[in-house]
């Protein structure tokens, strides 16, 4: 899009009132949305989705990041026993139990900061956050390559990589929706399929570098990745409007809506879907944490543990994209019934693998965990679309991604604490498939919600059309009785 186009500058000239330049989304009965930007003239411009063009380059952008982001913390099972071959023994479970925490504050705190980071993106604009990010992540993984000790590594990996990592990972899923509409559900398949990719493939690199080059050099090489994500963070070229950031005292400091947006938990649709999915992640994350030790546990040390992750790592990359492109055809709100699907589905197989007495099941069951883990992820973005709106969603987004850390942090321990005390996991499995189905059951009252809403303010739209019609008919009548009158004492 070229750089003189109304909506594809990053803010409008400051002359103009705020009121002037603030867009408006205008959500249509079927769904879709258009944002119309006020400009000073009577003439109004109607924003358009490039659909394509550069967007094309954004989405290779954001789909390195996710899979360079999340492919090193899903990786981190490879880095676990390096660090405990580092500082100490792979039999000390002191050791065991204090390493595992660097990688479970990690992923946690990726999700942690995303609130703090979704007023960044919306203060700050997507490609400074995300440049920023890129960097803080940088420093904190080099930083790593040089501790010695166990301790500096949960501020060097646990919280400033992660949080690095954070900044850089939400703008991604956000400056999709400056470029697309229609096929945002097919690109955001494409953008997360990238994680799945890089969980495949990149353990098999850190194995041999770990061999040949060990646990420091691993990490230099690792911030190849982080160099090369803080780039593309330079492509993140907004589109869509963004709100002044000036007052009318001439402050430049921004609003206080733009910090903490309220408008978000006006939707009680939304406020159903932020509670609903932390819920059931209660159990979600159970069976990918200790699957591979329950499989050790019930089929020997020598079980082929690796194809399972395999198996779920494939499948989840093929259902990003295929439940991504169904996304599209889906419209409005009832995209979250595909949720609800992948929440039941995840439910009865986490509930199905204390079942499985031979391998070949267990595999069956980790392909459709896959699959539908895929669809679960892909349509965050379009669902946070279509629930608050664009100019919304960065915050949407953020709060979500802030309240799914609480689950995702205490749910695996929970599952281990009840294997220690009971002597396997079945219990664990069998209790970790009602959380997703309890959130599944909760998303299918959005629907619902949202159409009542619709319906509410359609009626309120036509009530307001017959006392505008009303009044002007009053006034017609009181102007022909003024004019009689008038004729009459003239007469």
């Amino acid at each position: 899009m070229p750089e003189g186009n109304t909506a594809g500058k990053d803010e409008a000239p400051a002359g103009e009132p705020a009121e002037e330049r603030r867009p408006q989304e205008e959500k249509e009965e079927n769904g879709d949305s258009k944002v119309v930007v006020q400009t000073p003239g009577p003439e109004e411009v109607e924003f358009v989705h490039p659909e394509g063009g550069w967007g094309w380059i954004v989405m290779l952008a954001a789909m390195w990041c996710n899979g360079s982001v999340f492919g090193i913390q899903n990786a981190f099972g490879i880095l676990f026993l390096s660090l405990l071959r580092e500082f100490g023994s792979e039999n000390d479970e002191d050791l065991r139990f204090r390493t595992a925490w660097v990688g479970s504050l990690s992923m946690g705190m990726i999700f942690f900061c995303s609130p703090i980071v979704s007023v960044f993106t919306d203060v700050l604009g997507c490609r400074i956050t995300a440049v920023g990010g890129a960097a803080v992540g940088l420093v904190g993984l080099l930083a790593s390559s040089f501790v010695t000790s166990l301790g500096p590594m949960y501020f060097t990996y646990g919280i400033v990589f992660a949080c690095g990592c954070s900044f850089a990972y939400q703008p991604s899923l956000v400056i999709l929706g400056h470029y697309f509409k229609k096929r945002l559900g097919l690109v955001n398949g494409i953008v997360t399929a990238g994680s799945s990719i890089f969980t495949i493939t990149l353990p098999f690199l850190l194995s041999g570098l770990l061999e040949k080059v060990g646990l420091q050099n691993t990490m230099r090489v690792l911030c190849i990745l982080m160099f090369v994500l803080m780039l593309a963070g330079f492509t993140y070229k907004p589109l869509l409007p963004v709100k002044s950031s000036n007052t009318s005292t001439g402050s430049h400091c921004p609003p206080m809506n733009r910090i903490f947006n309220i408008n978000i938990w006006r939707s009680l649709g939304y406020r159903i879907w932020a509670f609903g999915i932390p819920a059931a992640l209660y159990g979600y994350f159970v069976p990918y944490v200790h699957l591979m030790k329950h499989v050790e546990e019930r089929f020997g040390p020598d079980a082929s543990k690796e194809v399972l992750l395999m198996c779920i790592g494939i499948t989840s990359g093929v259902g990003r994209l295929i439940f991504g492109r169904v996304a599209d055809y889906v419209n409005g709100v009832n995209k979250v019934y595909l949720q609800v699907t992948s929440f039941f589905v995840i439910g009865l197989m986490s509930m199905m693998i204390p079942l499985c007495h031979i391998f070949g099941g267990l595999i069956a069951v980790c392909l459709l965990m896959g699959l539908f883990d895929g669809c679960f992820i892909c349509i965050m973005a379009p669902i946070a679309f279509e629930l608050v709106g664009a100019e919304d969603v960065s915050q949407a987004i953020g709060f979500l991604l802030g309240l799914m850390s609480v689950p995702m942090t205490v749910g695996p321990p929970i599952a281990g604490f009840l294997r220690d005390r009971l002597g396997n996991y079945n219990v664990a499995f069998y209790l970790a498939g009602i959380p997703p189905i309890i959130g599944g059951a909760v998303l299918c009252l959005i629907p619902w919600v949202e159409g009542r809403r619709k319906k509410r303010e359609k009626e309120e739209a036509q009530s307001r059309d017959q006392d505008v019609s009303q009044k002007m008919i009053e006034h017609e009548k009181a102007q022909g009785d003024a004019q009689c009158k008038t004729g009459e004492s003239v007469l």
